[in-house]
């Protein structure tokens, strides 16, 4: 997972208040209080004073003293004033969405995104390399020739509120050579390579940090998506190739070794052509670069899925295959999942057009009917809410909850 742990306390600070959602009145924790703050504000959305002290347990005076402070540093915006039954009308308070900015750099198997994203998960700007397999040399050029095209679009004064890099990239990369049809050792530069090390030479003074890109995109669906409706939930992420994440209790959970969510590696059931069905990993199934190759074998170009992301209307019976086999065996890991976990939601989601991925889901939701689930809990399948984007918009979200996420290290840093 490199370095998720950002992640890990972002979206702690629930509905009610709870030990882990209060702040307190001592001093030396001014830091974790603006955290605390900041992370109740965004999970709603926009709330008012009196309902920040009623969920911190924070004295108003506390309360009013660090909201006032977060305005005139540019990180909160007050909004109308909202008048009751009595008293005085309360004003509701909503991120900034100039108030901080982060760089996301999303290192996929055929291409590179790199976005400015603003405080509230807005993308300002981006830039995309598309490539048969990814060449590390290539990919930092990439990055050192376009960071001052996305600066340029900020006035100067914004560019002061950058948070940082964040990278978002499959780990061992030069595993997937065969199954990405790369020459043999060319991904193997990636071994060796401090990739985070050299964007900090690079970047330096901002800090850069490093995510497996299905843990960003999972995070991103927590923090920013749909995600913050569920307590618990397995997620999984689409792209050349399919991987996933697991939130539990409303946070994001790495496992004993940082891989857990690991889900494209689940075994499933599969039959290739009139053979006999073999148990294979989940991602020789539902992952793009099958419905790249299903394209090539019709006649058609495979790049053209990431030449034209939000359109795949061209693709029809190819398509329409991978869409059958991707569902079925996304049915088998649910029921497997939910055999292990009771998950309340199963999220799904990728770098497909909005329609494909109505499609998918609402296809694995009649194969999960059709699975011998007894003894299981139901759980809701549904779509993600941020799409192909997630990759990028974790890694931009890196630097940004690092610096203003809650996080109970803060209490020993100031």
């Amino acid at each position: 997972m490199g370095e998720g742990a950002p992640f890990l306390d972002a979206n702690e600070a629930m509905a009610t208040a709870s030990s882990g959602s209060r702040g307190t009145n001592q001093t030396g924790v001014r830091l974790y209080n603006e955290r605390l703050i900041l992370s109740l504000i965004r999970r709603h959305h926009g709330l008012a004073k009196v309902e920040i002290a009623r969920l911190t347990g924070l004295s108003t005076q506390t309360t009013t003293v660090i909201i006032n402070r977060l305005e005139a540093d540019g990180l909160l915006l007050p909004g109308e004033p909202q008048r009751g039954r009595v008293g005085q009308p309360s004003i509701p308070y909503s991120l900034n969405p100039d108030g901080a900015f982060g760089l996301g750099l999303m290192i996929g198997r055929r291409s590179t995104d790199l976005v400015l994203m603003d405080f509230t998960a807005g993308i300002r700007t981006r830039q995309r390399m598309i490539y048969p397999f990814p060449v590390p040399q290539d990919i930092l050029a990439f990055a050192e020739r376009e960071v001052p095209n996305l600066l340029a679009t900020l006035p100067g004064e914004q560019r002061e509120r950058i948070s940082g890099l964040g990278i978002a990239m499959p780990f061992e990369l030069w595993n997937w050579e065969a199954d990405i049809e790369a020459p043999a050792g060319a991904l193997g530069a990636w071994r060796d390579l401090d990739v985070a090390g050299e964007l900090s030479r690079r970047f330096a003074p901002w800090p850069v940090r490093l995510c497996n890109d299905a843990t960003s995109a999972c995070a991103a669906e927590l923090t920013f998506g749909a995600g913050r409706a569920y307590r618990d939930f397995a997620y999984f992420y689409i792209g050349a190739f399919i991987g996933g994440g697991i939130v539990l209790n409303g946070s994001l959970f790495p496992g004993r070794s940082g891989n857990a969510g690991a889900l494209g590696s689940m075994p499933i059931m599969r039959r290739e052509g009139s053979g006999e069905a073999s148990l294979q990993q989940l991602i020789r199934t539902a992952s793009i670069y099958r419905l790249e190759r299903k394209l090539i074998a019709a006649g058609q170009r495979g790049t053209d899925i990431w030449l034209s992301p939000d359109d795949w209307s061209s693709f029809r019976e190819p398509l329409e295959a991978w869409i059958a086999e991707a569902a079925g065996a996304l049915a088998q890991a649910i029921a497997a999942a939910l055999a292990v976990i009771d998950f309340e939601a199963v999220i799904i989601d990728g770098a497909f057009p909005l329609d494909v991925r109505q499609r998918l889901v609402e296809r694995v939701r009649e194969r999960l009917a059709g699975i011998d689930r007894q003894g299981l809990t139901e759980a809701a399948v549904v779509e993600g809410s941020v799409g192909r984007d997630a990759r990028a918009i974790g890694g931009a979200a890196l630097p940004l909850l690092a610096a203003f996420a809650r996080d109970h290290d803060v209490l020993f840093k100031e």
